[in-house]
């Protein structure tokens, strides 16, 4: 008798936690809900305290996690180094490696660490994340675009610092062999893999007008510092005018493609 009215108990103090547990995760979505209304109106501070609720309330709600992520991501602003824009951007950061702890394959939180490492100016984690989804999904073009993206950054910005400190104009030829080298020696891997990364997305991608304007210049980058080959130099200025005529000519495509969907009436 004492046996059987264990088990009783027992069975109603799980029937009791079971229930707990259930109204628990319609909580957790409310409040996720709720957290995803106040973000759409940019109301990011309530949003936030939504989502944290949510997951306390269901620690396996992945979605309330990711956009707690992007919630911080959002309150972070690129290019201002203050401790509480720092603390947002490492909150994001975290709150996107807790998503990664439960789903190492979740490429929003991926895709969305590799932006914010690029706004944050760490262009290696930046590469970093796009090539981890690369290893998921290798056909994913806009990730071999981002990463072409970044080497181009990676190579302009510290050549035209070279060039101001030598007294050049942004388009005049390189004709210090000591500079054209340093800047060659600099550059060249990115330049490279930046070509490379950016004809990828292409094949994936015939008419990816960005891609194409990347090229354009990611091919006056090589020309910069072929300094000591007048031919090749004169090749690669040829190439990065065939790319930026091709952009052209697929933007105006598409445009004139919109206009024209944009133009027709259906009959009612």
């Amino acid at each position: 008798m004492k046996k059987s009215f264990r088990l009783v108990a027992l069975f109603a103090m799980l029937a009791v936690l079971l229930g707990l547990s259930g109204c628990n995760k319609l909580r957790a979505r409310d409040q996720l809900n709720k957290g995803v209304a106040a973000y759409k109106s940019a109301k990011f501070d309530t949003a936030i305290r939504y989502f944290e609720r949510a997951v306390e309330l269901d620690p396996n709600l992945t979605n309330a996690r990711l956009y707690l992520a992007v919630a911080h991501r959002s309150r972070f602003v690129p290019g201002i180094d203050a401790p509480d824009n720092n603390r947002e951007a490492q909150l994001a950061i975290d709150s996107f490696n807790d998503v990664l702890q439960r789903n190492p394959k979740d490429v929003n939180a991926l895709k969305n660490l590799a932006s914010l490492y690029f706004d944050m100016k760490k262009f290696d984690m930046a590469k970093e994340y796009h090539r981890k989804v690369l290893a998921i999904d290798p056909n994913d073009p806009e990730e071999h675009y981002s990463i072409g993206v970044i080497d181009w950054t990676e190579a302009y910005a510290p050549r035209m610092e070279k060039r101001a400190a030598a007294g050049l104009k942004p388009d005049e030829p390189l004709k210090d062999k000591k500079l054209c080298a340093e800047i060659r020696d600099m550059n060249q891997d990115k330049v490279e893999d930046g070509i490379e990364e950016l004809q990828e997305a292409l094949k994936l991608r015939p008419e990816y007008d960005d891609a194409m304007a990347y090229l354009n210049l990611m091919y006056r980058e090589r020309a910069d510092y072929e300094c000591d080959n007048p031919e090749q130099r004169a090749a690669d200025l040829a190439t990065a005018d065939e790319w930026q005529q091709k952009t052209l000519a697929t933007r105006k495509a598409k445009a004139e493609k919109a206009g024209q969907q944009g133009g027709i009436v259906l009959d009612q």
